[in-house]
């Protein structure tokens, strides 16, 4: 039972660093490509103020 429960803890463990992992990753596209990050939508330099 103690497995059962430990392969499901590191596979939802592994799942959430995944998604942070890659959520950081279009971050750094978004800000590499001028753009602005603003909850979680990137939003092109042709609507920045710059």
């Amino acid at each position: 039972m103690f497995r059962l429960l430990r392969l499901i803890f590191m596979l939802i463990a592994a799942f959430v660093a995944g998604m942070l992992y890659e959520r950081d990753g279009r971050r750094t596209i978004c800000e590499n490509g001028g753009g602005l990050w603003i909850e979680n939508i990137c939003v092109g330099p042709e609507f920045t103020n710059d």
